[in-house]
């Protein structure tokens, strides 16, 4: 599949540093953003299948919230490997937030990438996620993808940073106790749409929630009936909970469309404590403490971008 492709601008790891720390200090009371080694990966809580998050870096948006409001267009199914490939990086190690494979799981979730994709030196693994209903109680079932399958699917709408999956220099963000409205996420992107105005510049990653709570949601394992027309429908429609620290979450993160329709920032997260699912915002901004690590993409590749689309949905 031919993708457009778009080159970001990409500046230099110290500069985000310093524009990263002064937009985080307008929004949390400690804040620290610093150029460091990228930890290895590959190591708790993180046991991603790579060390690291460097090396020929990119972000791949793909289908979208239209392909599942106001109704679900079940022929949108997707294999990571040959996304891969389509973003001109096979091999690529990819992390990011999505909706689960249906067509394979038998119902919806939320999705969790967390690949090392085939084509590489190194053998494919899928180390994703997936978070759904509990129809027993109501609660989160969070489960490991291959303990049950041996694909590597997902449907509907992904956003992915992609990258060789190498050590590097990587920014580290650490950020107590929040004093504004935004969210970690938001704070970092509407930060970079600031300084950087009409140059789009992507971020990718992970970070921790190392202390506090958040408000999160999980899709219902039915997809809608009736068309879902606005946020109120959808939200109406969404399951939301309250989940504990610590937390491992994933965000992509653009901080201008260059006219892709994109979805601006996207952050699920799992945890070894049985909860996982969609980021919004911390519940316990006295007490939250977060932990990242963020590498800026060079490149975003549009991978079946809808021909009809809305603006709802995208929260």
């Amino acid at each position: 599949m031919a993708c457009p492709e778009f080159a970001f601008h990409v500046p230099s790891l110290q500069e985000l540093a310093r524009v990263l720390q002064k937009g985080l200090e307008e929004n949390f009371a400690d804040v620290q953003v610093s150029v460091v080694d990228c930890p290895d990966l590959t190591q708790e809580p993180f046991a991603f299948p790579a060390k690291g998050i460097c090396g020929k870096t990119r972000i791949a948006e793909v289908g979208g919230v239209p392909y599942l409001l106001p109704l679900v267009n079940r022929s949108r199914v997707y294999d990571l490997n040959r996304i891969a490939k389509d973003i001109k990086l096979p091999g690529a190690f990819i992390l990011g937030a999505g909706a689960g494979p249906f067509h394979t799981l038998g119902f919806n979730s939320e999705f969790m990438p967390i690949v090392q994709t085939e084509g590489g030196h190194r053998p494919p693994v899928n180390g994703s996620y997936f978070a759904h209903i509990n129809p027993a109680d109501g609660g989160c079932l969070l489960e490991k993808y291959n303990e049950k399958h041996r694909d590597f699917g997902c449907a509907l709408l992904a956003n992915l940073f992609a990258s060789e999956g190498q050590p590097g220099k990587v920014i580290e963000v650490r950020a107590k106790r929040r004093t504004g409205k935004l969210n970690f996420v938001s704070c970092m992107r509407q930060t970079l749409e600031k300084h950087y105005g009409d140059k789009p510049v992507g971020l990718g990653g992970t970070f921790l929630v190392q202390k506090g709570r958040v408000k999160t949601h999980i899709m219902p394992a039915e997809f809608s009936s009736c068309p879902l027309k606005s946020d109120e429908e959808v939200n109406t429609w969404l399951r939301f909970y309250e989940m504990a620290a610590p937390l491992v979450c994933l965000p992509v993160f653009v901080s201008r469309d260059p006219g892709f329709d994109l979805r601006l920032e996207h952050t699920h997260f799992f945890s070894h404590h049985g909860e996982g699912g969609h980021y919004h915002h911390d519940t316990t901004p006295d007490a939250v403490e977060y932990l990242g690590y963020f590498s800026p993409a060079e490149l975003l590749y549009r991978v079946d971008q809808p021909e009809e689309t809305h603006s709802f949905g995208r929260d």
